[in-house]
């Protein structure tokens, strides 16, 4: 089983933890993270990107010219795709990019990424996570004592509007409740910063 120091918010070292072989020891598989993560980056496209075609254009009812004889190419609406003011041709159209991955699946690839994050030595397990008033600074300089510098996702076991606001402004920063992380956030982030009681959630749901 994996052990790691448990750290306060000054960055001081107050404990040790026995992590999960099955949740944070299993072996990482690529290639369902590529399609978790697949998913997920497209489940967030809106997929009501319009563009209209020449039948939705308004105007191009007459004819420009006739038929034969005036030694142009022949055109029947100044709304076709080649005329100025015309429509698209083969535009994008609302669409549903919507792809689904059954729960399985899921739980693979978030056994895979935290794995990844302890074998890469980026998870930094805190006793405790919390702040008495909304202070950005305060976020700042929790993350330079814990070494989580760069892109970091805070995890706490519970919902905190001050710590998550506190950490809204800080570029890089995402602040979260373990029941809402995903797999895309953890691999995207340079450091796991995660409170004791959420790492007990998250191996209570996944082992």
């Amino acid at each position: 089983m994996p052990k790691l120091n448990i750290l306060n918010m000054q960055g001081s070292s107050c404990g040790e933890i026995e992590l999960s072989d099955a949740v944070f020891g299993a072996e990482v598989n690529g290639a369902v993270l590529h399609s978790v993560v697949r998913a997920y980056l497209l489940n967030q496209r809106q997929g009501t990107q319009s563009t209209l075609t020449r039948s939705e254009v308004s105007g191009g009812g007459k004819k420009p010219w006739r038929q034969k004889g005036t030694g142009r190419a022949r055109q029947g609406s100044t709304r076709s795709p080649q005329w100025t003011h015309g429509g698209i041709a083969l535009g994008p159209k609302p669409r549903l990019y919507k792809v689904s991955i059954n729960k399985k699946v899921k739980k693979v690839a978030m056994r895979s990424a935290l794995s990844s994050k302890v074998a890469a030595g980026e998870l930094i397990v805190v006793d405790n996570i919390a702040l008495d008033e909304y202070k950005t600074k305060a976020v700042v300089n929790f993350l330079s004592a814990v070494k989580a510098t760069g892109k970091a996702l805070i995890v706490t076991a519970e919902s905190d509007k001050v710590v998550y606001r506190s950490a809204g402004n800080i570029p890089g920063v995402k602040a979260t409740p373990v029941n809402t992380i995903n797999v895309y956030d953890i691999l995207n982030c340079d450091k796991l910063v995660i409170a004791k009681e959420a790492v007990a959630k998250l191996e209570e749901v996944y082992a």
